[in-house]
Order: structure tokens, then sequence, then C-alpha cells
């Protein structure tokens, strides 16, 4: 990922914020929204944008394109800032592709625990019947 090149294909838009706050809230736009199209990107290689469009595929709009908002500050400015940390946090943690699981085995003293573990129990419930005559 490239990341100044992807840095440079994200729309900004500052919109009103919803919620209680009165006067400034109506009139100030501190919400910032960022989308980035990940189908178009220059910044991304045919791999990183096949496994983001399967990897984010509940966050991505009909069209390929991710949209991050961010009101969490008064200033929009700040807004800006957190909402650009998100994205490029999004975009990195969902190219890095999961290590491979090497399967392995139970040892023998983990099998012999756990058959120890099942005799005991096995017997304690037996000892709670009433004994045969």
């Amino acid at each position: 990922m490239n990341t100044s090149k992807v840095i440079n294909e994200l729309k900004f838009k500052a919109i009103r914020s919803s919620g209680a706050g009165g006067q400034h809230v109506n009139k100030v736009s501190s919400k910032v929204e960022v989308s980035f199209d990940v189908t178009t990107s220059k910044g991304l290689t045919e791999d990183e944008k096949l496994l983001l469009i399967q990897k984010l595929a509940s966050r991505l709009t009909k069209s390929g394109v991710l949209v991050i908002q961010c009101s969490d500050t008064r200033s929009q400015h700040r807004n800006k800032e957190l909402v650009l940390q998100r994205i490029l946090d999004t975009l990195s943690a969902n190219l890095q592709k999961p290590k491979k699981r090497i399967p392995t085995k139970p040892s023998k003293a983990s099998i012999n625990k756990r058959l120890e573990g099942k005799q005991k129990l096995s017997l304690k419930k037996a000892n709670r019947k009433k004994p045969l005559w």
C-alpha cells in the first residue's frame, strides 16, 4: 500500500453533527466524513484491492467505496486527523494476511491427564448410586 497515494485519493466532507448541542451545533459542520474508492485506487495493487474488497465487504458501498465518519470532538480539524488515522488503520489492518495455522497434536501427558479426569468423574458418579446387594 502506497500511503501517500492513498491519502491523496481520500475525499473529505464536513457535515453537521447530530445530537444535542444548542446553537453552535446548528451552525458549524464539525463532523468529518472520508470516502475512499477501493476499486479505482492507484495506491493499491490488484491483490490488495481484492483482499480489501473481500475483508471489508460489509463496510463497502455497492460501488466499492469505504466511508468512515468521525464526530468525536468539537473541532473539525481534530476530527479530520482522527478519521484519517482511522481509515489508514482500517486499511493496514485488513491488508495483513493471517498466519497459516500449523496443526498440532496433543501431547501424551495432556491425553493421559484428560483420561484420568474422566475416570475420576465417572468413579465419583458411580459412588453416588445405591449399592447392589
